[in-house]
């Protein structure tokens, strides 16, 4: 139903996301009919509707010796997966991103965000694409996203708690099928050998472990078969 709803709602009122009319609905259903599914409660429990006050943590040269690989691997992979959603959401609406201020902002987002008790965050693909999908189209678009994530967690969190996840597992299989640009991946699988055994691979590690080793195993496959080409023209 959430599927149904979030492909076709948009036909018949386009200035509303159907992703938004499928929660609504399907959160509300599920509460009324009293149907036990699985909940955003039920799986994570409560959703905090505060923000922690700020707080620098205590830091001394072995806290820095035993963090400083950690930090760094999750600084690479957390810009290479920023950066991959971005050039996701350029493929979408044909624009170019600006790489640097992307880091950076990035960065400074988690620095700050770690005094608030945070954790380090990312640009998400699924996120960025269903903004795309449901108009976005500027830097505003994050900015209104993130404001609104923000209004729910302090005012609506009693009810963001209710949504049904297979609820939220239909519009991420719509947003997943939009962003996955199966012509473009048909097309690869007609040109270069090593190409289609990188992207194969990459595409599997995806699906059955995690998109991070999947980038990883992927970028190192690349680099080999780079290398392989470039001994090969000299």
């Amino acid at each position: 139903a959430t599927i149904l709803i979030t492909l076709y709602f948009q036909k018949l009122v386009s200035k509303i996301p159907g992703s938004i009319i499928a929660i609504l609905l399907a959160t509300l259903v599920v509460q009324y009919f009293n149907i036990p599914v699985a909940t955003i409660e039920s799986n994570y429990g409560e959703i905090p509707n505060s923000i922690s006050l700020p707080s620098v943590p205590k830091v001394d040269f072995e806290i820095i010796k035993a963090l400083i690989q950690p930090a760094f691997a999750i600084a690479i992979l957390g810009s290479i997966e920023s950066l991959l959603s971005a050039v996701v959401s350029d493929s979408m609406i044909g624009g170019k991103h600006r790489s640097n201020m992307e880091l950076i902002a990035q960065g400074a987002a988690n620095i700050f965000g770690a005094l608030f008790g945070g954790i380090p965050a990312t640009g998400a693909i699924a996120r960025t694409a269903t903004n795309v999908k449901n108009g976005g189209r500027t830097p505003i678009a994050g900015i209104v996203h993130a404001l609104v994530l923000l209004a729910i967690m302090l005012l609506f969190a009693p009810y963001a708690k209710l949504i049904p996840m297979s609820c939220l597992a239909g519009i991420l299989i719509v947003v997943a099928y939009h962003m996955s640009e199966w012509r473009q991946f048909k097309s690869i699988l007609k040109g270069n050998k090593t190409d289609i055994i990188i992207l194969l691979t990459t595409f599997f590690l995806t699906v059955v472990f995690d998109l991070i080793i999947a980038i990883e195993i992927g970028i190192v496959l690349a680099s080999l078969m780079f290398m392989k080409r470039m001994s090969e023209s000299i």
